[in-house]
């Protein structure tokens, strides 16, 4: 498969910072994109991946998790859980447009937009390097730390 350039993208995060991806040139990131704060299944997800993130740095990458919720949602979010990494606040979807992560989704019979659930394992020079859409959440997290580990 031939790796694609990560588009690059500026976006408020928690802990007062603005997340700029060109800013990580050097280090792997890891984008996780994440339906909803505050939800069973995103819970399990930032818990899974905050329990491997020392991991992650010890290999020389960062996971950050964005979703369309507030920056007061994100560290309200943050903070209940204690997730060592940043949430990235994405309310006008520019990062979910760039990613391909809007879907039509069904909700108690309705159809609504929202964020299909996937995760991208960015290079340290900028390329994508492997995605995963349509996420199962159970050992998920697992999963790209071994392929983060497998570069």
């Amino acid at each position: 498969m031939e790796q694609q350039t990560a588009p690059d993208f500026e976006l408020p995060a928690t802990g007062g910072i603005t997340f700029k991806l060109s800013d990580f040139k050097g280090r792997g990131v890891v984008l996780y994109f994440y339906p909803k704060d505050d939800t069973s299944g995103c819970t399990t997800e930032g818990q899974d991946f905050s329990a491997r993130h020392a991991e992650f740095q010890s290999l020389g990458w960062e996971v950050f998790g964005i979703s369309r919720d507030s920056l007061k949602a994100h560290e309200n979010f943050k903070a209940k859980f204690a997730f060592p990494f940043q949430l990235l606040a994405d309310v006008d979807e520019k990062a979910c447009e760039l990613y391909g992560v809007m879907k039509l989704k069904n909700m108690y019979g309705k159809q609504v937009r929202g964020i299909e659930r996937s995760t991208f394992a960015i290079t340290p020079d900028g390329q994508i390097a492997r995605v995963w859409r349509g996420v199962k959440v159970p050992e998920h997290a697992q999963e790209v730390l071994a392929f983060v580990r497998s570069l």
